[in-house]
């Protein structure tokens, strides 16, 4: 089972004025991944804007990603839905292509279902027995409308240790994080592996790391990844508090937005969205422009 730790890149998904996807900045963004030396990609996560893709496009973003990369650094899949049976499917249909292009999936709880506990450990338990790779569970609260407690993860971790690797916790939460790092280190169940906890939060990486955790799935890292890198690999505090503001600015109008306005003012990219997602406004764009100058100074 490859380990996943350091710096994963949630990585956005390009678009031209038309909405088409554009492959050309898409090498550019892999470029920047690879030469900021990130750990590993995330590639179609909610970063991504996976949903509003079809499923053509989905096939042809992950295949050119699986052949640009060719490699040089681990890829893992969001694979999610509130469906279960649905997300078993498609797990079934991907399993070859999985099995040699992908070190893990990123599995996010079920939206809009509000699903309990029990509901939870099910679902990730029959996605655990479909994936022909290795589970990261995904908690994200603020986005699902349920949050997948501590016991809850161990529970699930407990039933299938060969078959989950960690969980990225976007809960925001320090005390729950904390707790089920807590949790896993007193486990007794017999793996050659601990549960990985990945933060899902640029703010707080440093502090979930320094309480035990794994690393951190980053958005900012699109645009930043040799900083993030620091900030992850040397539990850099006060490198991290130094983005503070700028971390505010890119989740304040919603996620990718923030990102893409400052990817675009790099010019790696068109500033484009696909609806119900638009660009930052032009107060937000302008805040950003001066943080970035700020953070360059």
């Amino acid at each position: 089972m490859t380990k996943l730790y350091g710096l994963g890149t949630a990585l956005i998904t390009p678009f031209q004025a038309d909405g088409k996807v554009d492959y050309e900045a898409l090498d550019r963004l892999l470029d920047r991944q690879l030469n900021g030396h990130a750990d590993y990609i995330v590639v179609l996560g909610t970063t991504g804007e996976a949903v509003t893709l079809s499923g053509e496009e989905h096939a042809q973003v992950r295949r050119h990603i699986v052949r640009y990369i060719n490699g040089r650094m681990p890829l893992v899949l969001g694979v999610g839905g509130n469906c279960t049976a649905n997300v078993v499917a498609r797990l079934k249909d991907l399993r070859d292509e999985l099995k040699d292009n992908y070190a893990a999936i990123l599995s996010v709880c079920p939206y809009y279902n509000k699903p309990s506990q029990e509901g939870l450990f099910r679902h990730f338990s029959a996605i655990a027995e479909a994936s022909p790779v290795p589970v990261i569970l995904y908690n994200v609260p603020g986005r699902t409308g349920v949050n997948l407690l501590p016991e809850t993860v161990m529970r699930i971790w407990e039933a299938h240790p060969d078959k989950i690797l960690g969980i990225k916790e976007a809960s925001g939460n320090v005390e729950q994080i904390n707790r089920l790092i807590d949790l896993s280190r007193k486990s007794k169940v017999e793996s050659q592996e601990r549960l990985l906890v990945i933060s899902g939060d640029d703010g707080i990486a440093c502090e979930i790391m320094e309480a035990g955790g794994d690393g951190l799935i980053s958005v900012a890292s699109n645009a930043f990844p040799e900083d993030f890198r620091k900030i992850v690999h040397e539990k850099d505090a006060a490198l991290q508090a130094r983005y503070t503001e700028m971390i505010r600015l890119l989740f304040c109008e919603g996620n990718p937005s923030g990102i893409k306005t400052v990817l675009s003012q790099q010019g790696l990219i068109t500033n484009a969205l696909r609806l119900p997602l638009v660009a930052n406004s032009p107060d937000v764009q302008q805040l950003i422009r001066q943080e970035t100058a700020r953070l360059e100074s």
